[in-house]
C-alpha cells in the first residue's frame, strides 16, 4: 500500500510544477485523496458489497469534488489535476499514466446496462471539461481537447477536439516512436482548431475565385 502511495506522489512530482513538498502532495492535493480512497471503495465493492463503498465514495467527493464510482478501474499512474468536478463512471476503465484535468466526465450516455462508459488506454492526457461518453474507446498516446465532447472511438495516436469530437493528424509525429517519459504530452494548451482550418481553407478558396473572376472580367474588355 505505502509502495503505491509513493508511486501516486512520484507522478505528482513528475507532471505538476507546483508541487513543491512530500506533505503539501499528501496533505493538499485533492486527486491523490481521491484515489486513495478509491481503492478501499473499489476494494469493499469487490467484494460484492453495495453501500459501504458507495458512502466511501460519497464521502471522497465531498471532500475532494471529485466522484469515482467504486466499480470503476483504475490503472496506476493516474494523475488528477486540481480535480473539481471530475466524474468517473461505474464501468469506466482507465489505464496507465492517464492525467485528467478539472471537470472531466467519463460518462454514460443513457439507461443501458452493463458496459457504458468509456475505456481509456494509456498515455492519455484529458484535458480541462472534456466529456467522454458511452461505451468507447480511447486509443493509447491520445489526447482530448479542452471541452471536446467524445461519443466515438478515438485510435491510438490521435487528438481530438471539438464538439462534437474532430480527429485532429499531427503532422509527422508517431508518439509511439518516443520514450515513455516524452509520451505524457501535457501541452494541451497547444491542440490544433479543425473549425478555424476549414475556415481558412474556404476564405483561400474565395480568394482564388475572386482572382478567377477579374481574370475573366479582364479577358472579356
Amino acid at each position: 500500500m505505502f509502495n503505491r502511495i509513493r508511486k501516486d506522489m512520484r507522478v505528482i512530482f513528475e507532471r505538476d510544477p507546483a508541487a513543491r513538498s512530500f506533505w503539501e502532495v499528501l496533505l493538499c492535493y485533492p486527486g491523490l485523496h481521491a484515489l486513495l480512497y478509491h481503492r478501499l471503495a473499489h476494494c469493499l465493492y469487490g467484494k460484492g458489497l453495495i453501500i459501504l463503498p458507495r458512502l466511501v465514495s460519497q464521502f471522497s467527493r465531498f471532500l475532494t469534488g471529485i466522484e469515482i464510482h467504486p466499480g470503476a478501474k483504475i490503472g496506476e499512474g493516474l494523475f488528477i489535476d486540481h480535480g473539481t468536478g471530475v466524474v468517473i463512471g461505474e464501468t469506466a476503465e482507465v489505464g496507465n499514466n492517464v492525467t485528467v484535468y478539472q471537470g472531466v466526465t467519463l460518462g454514460g450516455t443513457g439507461k443501458e446496462k452493463g458496459k457504458r462508459h468509456p475505456t481509456v488506454g494509456n498515455n492519455v492526457v484529458i484535458s480541462t471539461g472534456a466529456k467522454v461518453l458511452g461505451n468507447i474507446k480511447i486509443g493509447d498516446n491520445s489526447r482530448i481537447g479542452a471541452g471536446s465532447v467524445v461519443l466515438r472511438d478515438v485510435p491510438p495516436n490521435t487528438t481530438v477536439v471539438g464538439v462534437p469530437g474532430k480527429i485532429v493528424v499531427r503532422d509527422g509525429v508517431n508518439i509511439a516512436d518516443v520514450n515513455v517519459e516524452d509520451i505524457i504530452d501535457l501541452h494541451h494548451e497547444n491542440l490544433p482548431d479543425p473549425v478555424a482550418e476549414m475556415i481558412l481553407c474556404l476564405q483561400r478558396k474565395v480568394g482564388r475565385m475572386e482572382r478567377r473572376i477579374e481574370e475573366l472580367e479582364e479577358d472579356r474588355k
